[in-house]
């Protein structure tokens, strides 16, 4: 299963670098990061895919993630 995000970020380079910082959250939520976009023409919104190994962990990461305030909608996605 993947999940895909989409944040909402006024400063990507500070969005990044709290993500990479991130990465053992991440991982302990059964999260792996398979690719980023960004959007090419005003840089402020960010897609991540995911490859998702445990759903009610990922439903936990996401949780904490939007009690931070930031605008992120996530998707669930199965290959059919």
């Amino acid at each position: 299963m993947q999940m895909l995000c989409q944040i909402d970020t006024p400063d990507y380079a500070s969005w990044k670098t709290a993500f990479d910082d991130d990465y053992e959250e991440r991982m302990q939520a059964g999260l792996s990061q398979l690719q980023i976009w960004r959007d090419a023409d005003h840089g402020s919104t960010v897609l991540v895919l995911f490859e998702v190994n445990d759903r009610k962990r990922a439903e936990a990461w996401i949780a904490k993630e939007q009690g931070f305030g930031g605008a992120m909608t996530c998707t669930f996605l199965e290959t059919v």
